[in-house]
């Protein structure tokens, strides 16, 4: 049975600290794919016990957008943790981690990131998105004291302001980013995908297609960020909604007018409605 309540979670890792062992942390909203199954597997290579959580986080989700519809499957996700090994599945109620009550700025201590982070790609416009992020990833880190916390790099501008916050507020946890996993086709994971039709599923290869045709161009010596950036838009048709393509510093987020090897381009592109986000690195990992 999954945890529910967070004082059984410290009592176990209290119990893990006492004997020396290390603890890794895979923080999920739950809905669990193969790409959560690699964070997964990492997190067992690398530490002596495990805590899966799933939370579904209403502090990160705006008025508009699919906090009701997002998809819940905590004992599917419970199967499949304990199938890997999985020590604890921690999954708290909002009253849980929040106390109850309404939840909004007056009443809730948030964790801000620099406005230099958020003002951009998915923080653009999800306004308030990565308050909600780091909230609930710093009480997630406070509840388990892990010594590792594992994200995966699809969520590239959400490792970023992780690795940010933990770095400004002394959290004595170590970041491993885990690659991207993808659908034969080149799909990239993500637990929206279940909202796609078939076609829609046909039609969001689009992102990928420009991601890898960029990286192709850089390859073949293009580092021009506009010239790049125009090699996408012939990809695109009525079906695309694109929000945001953008090719930026890896590591801090900075526009650049030259690619180079530390490099990243991130895209957000809407298909029957559904909002996809992927990006590829120009010079590996």
């Amino acid at each position: 049975m999954p945890v529910n309540n967070i004082e059984d979670v410290r009592k176990n890792v209290k119990e893990w600290k006492k004997e020396g062992l290390t603890v890794g942390l895979v923080p999920t909203m739950g809905a669990l794919h193969a790409g959560h199954l690699s964070l997964i597997k990492k997190a067992k290579e690398t530490c002596d016990r495990v805590v899966v959580s799933v939370f579904v986080n209403p502090i990160q989700f705006g008025p508009a957008e699919d906090y009701d519809k997002y998809p819940r499957t905590l004992d599917a996700d419970e199967k499949l943790c304990n199938s890997e090994g999985v020590d604890i599945v921690f999954a708290p109620t909002p009253a849980e981690m929040y106390g109850g009550g309404r939840l909004s700025n007056d009443t809730l201590t948030y964790v801000c990131p620099p406005f230099f982070y958020v003002n951009k790609l998915c923080g653009k416009t999800r306004v308030g998105h990565f308050d909600g992020v780091c909230t609930v990833v710093l009480k997630l880190f406070n509840i388990v004291q892990p010594d590792y916390a594992f994200f995966g790099q699809k969520d590239a501008q959400q490792v970023v302001i992780v690795k940010k916050m933990v770095k400004d507020l002394n959290v004595p946890v170590q970041i491993i980013q885990c690659p991207i996993v993808r659908e034969e086709s080149g799909l990239a994971l993500s637990s929206r995908n279940k909202y796609l039709s078939e076609e829609g599923k046909k039609d969001a290869l689009v992102l990928s297609r420009i991601l890898n045709n960029i990286k192709s161009c850089y390859l073949k010596g293009i580092t021009d960020v506009s010239a790049l950036k125009e090699t996408a838009y012939s990809f695109l048709t009525d079906k695309h909604d694109l929000e945001y393509l953008e090719i930026l510093d890896k590591n801090t987020l900075e526009e650049k007018d030259k690619a180079d090897d530390d490099t990243i381009v991130l895209i957000a592109c809407r298909v029957e409605g559904v909002r996809l986000i992927d990006n590829v690195y120009l010079g590996g990992k």
